[in-house]
């Protein structure tokens, strides 16, 4: 008979990496937080270091091993992996699997004017029918784009198929099997601004207009899929599957039961995130709400409305670090 009944959750955001194990009923048995730095660099510019972002979620994890262990459980007990993650922030790396540069935050604004030349090439409206989303720095895509007219490496690596772009689920994804597996799921495919809501399909004609040609783009999965197998680099004696991957407002949109059309969350991180399942085919808004996926299993793909706040944790760090009013942000 099986025993395994288990499952470590991985949430990896943007000031943190948090790891949960929970138990068959969803009670939490273990859990381990490691802070992740983030450097806030001049011109609004916000980056991460890839492999440290990959070094956290390892002692993250370990923390969480650790007192699942003290608690006289067992590891072998653990029947899957999922991983949530901050979603527009990416890394770009080559063949070898080496980063050609710091991952770029969902918060950095670098790619400012490159916005304005967007919209000043007529593409906004396009934008919005194929992707939901509206040209913003928020999204990936603009400072992909800026990376590839300011980088001459990475230029010339986009132009020779030789750049691997990838969300933080799919750099984990990709380090946690050894470089075997190059996959992303619909929720953070569609925080891209590259992928199309209407044939769920990385959208060629967009990456041509963005000069992207030739960029590397992974495998696109349902939230809940068999991505891999692995050990988290060995701290499982015995390797258990990737078995969900999903953006990390999508999960608590999940986790928070919106499984029905007007089911609705408000989370409050870093920015703070207000996600309305709107059932199964996308629909535009009217009031300056972008159009995204909501959560997909094999069987089925939601779809949501969704309003952004960047600042909300963050305006609390900010008013701890710059003005030194207090000390614990809690």
């Amino acid at each position: 008979m099986n025993n395994k009944r288990y499952i470590l959750a991985i949430d990896q955001g943007t000031s943190s990496t948090k790891t949960l194990i929970f138990d068959e009923a969803g009670n939490a048995a273990a859990k381990g937080s490691e802070p992740l730095q983030t450097k806030y660099l001049e011109d609004g510019f916000v980056e991460q270091d890839p492999e440290e972002i990959y070094q956290n979620v390892l002692r993250s994890a370990l923390k969480c091993l650790r007192q699942f262990n003290d608690k006289g459980r067992d590891a072998t007990e653990i029947a899957g992996i999922g991983i949530s993650n901050q979603r527009e922030t990416f890394v770009l790396w080559d063949k070898d699997g080496k980063p050609f540069h710091p991952a770029v935050v969902w918060q950095c604004k670098r790619s400012v004017q490159v916005c304005e030349q967007l919209k000043q090439q007529g593409l906004a409206e396009t934008v919005q029918q194929k992707t939901g989303l509206v040209i913003d720095p928020y999204f990936s895509a603009t400072k992909l784009i800026w990376l590839f007219q300011n980088n001459s490496a990475i230029k010339e690596a986009i132009q020779k198929q030789n750049a691997y772009f990838g969300t933080i689920d799919t750099w984990l994804l990709y380090k946690f099997s050894g470089g075997k597996e190059y996959a992303t799921d619909y929720t953070n495919a569609s925080r891209t601004l590259l992928f199309n809501l209407h044939s769920l399909q990385w959208d060629q004609d967009l990456i041509a207009a963005f000069g992207l040609t030739g960029i590397q783009l992974p495998q696109i999965r349902s939230s809940s899929h068999h991505f891999a197998e692995t050990s988290l680099n060995g701290l499982l004696k015995q390797a258990a599957p990737i078995a969900s991957m999903i953006g990390d407002s999508h999960a608590a949109a999940f986790g928070e039961g919106c499984f029905d059309s007007g089911t609705a969350k408000a989370t409050m991180g870093t920015g703070c995130s207000i996600l309305m399942n709107i059932g199964s085919k996308p629909v535009k808004s009217t009031n300056g709400m972008v159009t995204t996926i909501c959560w997909s299993t094999e069987e089925r793909i939601a779809y949501a409305l969704e309003g952004v706040i960047v600042s909300c944790g963050a305006t609390i760090e900010w008013l701890k670090n710059e003005l030194q009013l207090f000390t614990d942000s809690k």
